[in-house]
């Protein structure tokens, strides 16, 4: 007799923040705190953590490393009993905690777990973290982090991780290159994007309205910070867009407006990928071979070289090369 599939490990609620490693360390602080509109919360000799206008402890952590790259996502739990639920299901299904079920140690608090996906990111799963009280939304400032775009050279098999394991529902495709998932009414929290290694794409902030997406970029302006893709507005997810790169070569994205899902009358849609879907303004033009390449990563999590420029004699659409002799993600 077949088995009834087991159902997911519990209801996630959010993406809660994310932990990014960086060398560059004290350059990422000043850039996060001062330029891209964040608030240092706490902060050691090699670790730092920073919060958006919303009521999260954190949306973001920055860890003194050797490589470049994401540390951890971590996502929202109602209550410590999920918690310990989820422990119980991620081991009938045979996935090895890193962190068993209980009070984490760390700043922020909360009660939680630990555990690896395929591609080997750690996921941490939380309830009970720190209350903080939220501060004023009139400044052109994020809010928290409302999703990360993943590298994967299995896009089939991490949408069917996080799905059958982690409960969360495919919003819409980017033809067979691009998954964009959903654990709430966001139209996606996470998104894959098939590549050749396993790398961080992007880590995008929400904004509180458009009003303050545009006034965020031109505060940044004021820093001498242009966009390296935006603005402009995707079709996947109708969000608004634009792109940097912040000290570490890691892409940050300031986002508003992300298309809200009704479950019972939402249908998952294929995209084609042409440049009048990915930018439905037609502001933003293609992303360049430089953002490319940061949203590519290295397998190694070493930093990235720039693009190498077409020859001369190239045809004027041909593909800038990088190092790594591959052509950047896009997202």
């Amino acid at each position: 007799m077949n088995q009834p599939p087991m159902p997911p490990i519990g209801r996630l609620r959010a993406l809660r923040s994310v932990e990014l490693l960086t060398p560059n360390f004290a350059d990422a602080v000043d850039f996060y705190e001062e330029v891209w509109g964040l608030e240092v919360v706490e902060a050691e000799h090699s670790a730092s953590w920073l919060r958006g206008t919303g009521e999260e402890h954190h949306a973001l952590r920055l860890t003194r490393s050797d490589t470049i790259g994401l540390g951890r996502l971590v996502f929202a739990l109602g209550t410590p009993a999920e918690v310990d639920e989820a422990a119980r299901r991620l081991r009938a299904r045979g996935i090895a905690l890193v962190t068993e079920p209980g009070p984490l140690d760390q700043v922020g608090g909360g009660y939680g777990l630990r555990f690896y996906d395929l591609d080997g990111r750690l996921i941490e799963l939380s309830a009970d973290t720190w209350a903080v009280t939220a501060r004023g939304r009139d400044t052109p400032l994020p809010v928290g982090v409302t999703h990360a775009v993943l590298n994967t050279p299995d896009i089939d098999a991490s949408v069917t991780f996080y799905q059958d394991v982690l409960g969360m529902r495919v919003s819409d495709w980017s033809e067979h290159q691009m998954a964009f998932l959903r654990c709430g009414t966001d139209h996606h929290c996470v998104a894959f994007n098939q590549a050749p290694w396993v790398s961080l794409n992007h880590v995008a902030y929400e904004m509180t309205s458009l009003d303050h997406f545009m006034r965020g970029l031109g505060r940044l302006r004021h820093h001498g910070i242009t966009p390296e893709w935006g603005p402009g507005r995707h079709g996947p997810g109708n969000n608004t867009f634009s792109y940097f790169t912040d000290p570490t070569g890691l892409v940050c994205e300031y986002t508003t407006e992300v298309a809200q899902i009704v479950e019972d009358t939402w249908i998952c849609k294929v995209w084609r990928r042409t440049p009048e879907l990915s930018d439905l303004w037609g502001t933003a033009g293609p992303p360049s071979a430089r953002i490319r390449a940061h949203m590519a990563g290295t397998p190694d999590g070493s930093p990235v070289t720039e693009p190498v420029p077409p020859p001369v004699d190239a045809p004027a659409d041909a593909p800038a090369r990088t190092s790594t002799g591959t052509e950047g993600a896009a997202a």
